[in-house]
């Protein structure tokens, strides 16, 4: 099983940009598919952003496609998730997970979670 830490959150006004950052032990993630969910309060945990294995393949929900860029750097073990133009709505917790073969959508596909972290963003 391998293990994900998630860093980078913070508190940022609209228009701001953010680096989270998703640090894997345990296993290497080369042949892991990498995906962000996010949930907000009272709200379902969502698909932000997914990468495969080896970072040519990228998917985006439609609210962050062109603000939004997920990266890998296999060699360090790390998934990233750079965020651009920031908006309220997408103040939640931001999760880093892992599945082995191909990126998926769906987060119950994903079987490795980190603990989350939080992004506000404020108007």
């Amino acid at each position: 099983q391998v293990q994900l830490v998630e860093s980078g959150g913070g508190l940022m006004h609209t228009g701001g940009s953010l680096t989270l950052s998703c640090a894997a032990s345990g296993r290497t993630i080369s042949t892991y598919g990498m995906g962000w969910f996010r949930q907000a309060p009272g709200k379902e945990r969502e698909f932000v952003a997914a990468i495969n294995w080896s970072g040519s393949s990228t998917r985006y929900k439609d609210s962050v496609k062109g603000r939004f860029t997920i990266s890998r750097d296999n060699a360090k073990n790390t998934v990233y998730l750079q965020m651009n133009s920031l908006k309220p709505e997408d103040t939640a917790v931001y999760y880093c997970a892992a599945r082995w073969g191909i990126s998926s959508n769906a987060y119950y596909e994903y079987n490795s979670w980190g603990q989350g972290t939080q992004v506000t963003v404020s108007s």
